[in-house]
């Protein structure tokens, strides 16, 4: 009798400048893994991210100690701070690529890419994308409001395989109460109205000084 084949292990990769990590990143991942089955979540904060040129980020150091914080114990998630030892841009495909060699390539591994669905218009520049959406299940994740136009914007610029692949990894989720941005600006007050910091991160937010501004 022939031997059955290995299972895959299913990997989620959820990448991200975490700045900072909240709740609603949390309940993204556990949403990608119930939905797609998925054995294990790494949080995978970016160093600088390409798409996000103009905007100075909190440290690498302390966004990943934050991180560190947000997953605590939770067996099913990791953090994994390989891109911010990285000089220049983090680009996703080299991350991908170090993860299939480190697991032993694609027989071993099956990778999903947990990425907002914000991150569509500009997905078409991301370095090597057509090999990235190649390499991996695309898990797109999007909440009330969001255009779903923009994946159909996508097939003008991605090949049919690609934008099959983000098709059917489309998943909806409730919105969260306050956008990134608001989220810095009430911290900038030392403030967490939305409760969106898991305990903590708020008291590492104001020991430390972050979103603080002025002297």
């Amino acid at each position: 009798m022939a031997a059955e084949p290995t299972r895959r292990e299913r990997l989620g990769l959820f990448g991200g400048s975490f700045d900072p990590p909240h709740r609603g990143h949390l309940h993204a991942a556990r949403a990608a893994g119930e939905a797609f089955g998925l054995d294990h979540v790494v949080f995978l904060p970016a160093a600088r991210p390409p798409h996000k040129p103009g905007r100075t980020l909190v440290a690498g150091a302390e966004r990943l100690a934050m991180l560190r914080l947000t997953v605590g114990e939770e067996p099913l998630f990791s953090v994994d701070g390989r891109e911010l030892d990285r000089t220049g841009p983090s680009f996703t495909i080299d991350t991908v690529r170090e993860i299939l060699r480190e697991r032993r390539g694609e027989e071993r591994v099956e990778l999903f890419l947990i990425i907002g669905s914000d991150n569509l218009p500009g997905l078409p520049e991301w370095c090597e994308v057509e090999a990235l959406l190649a390499l991996v299940r695309p898990v797109v994740v999007y909440r009330e409001g969001d255009p779903r136009g923009a994946l159909t914007a996508l097939e003008r610029e991605l090949s049919a395989a690609a934008t099959e692949k983000l098709a059917a990894g489309w998943l909806e989720l409730p919105p969260v109460p306050a956008s990134s941005t608001e989220l810095r600006e009430s911290l900038a007050r030392g403030e967490d109205p939305h409760g969106l910091l898991v305990p903590g991160v708020l008291e590492h937010v104001l020991a430390r000084g972050l979103y603080r501004r002025g002297p």
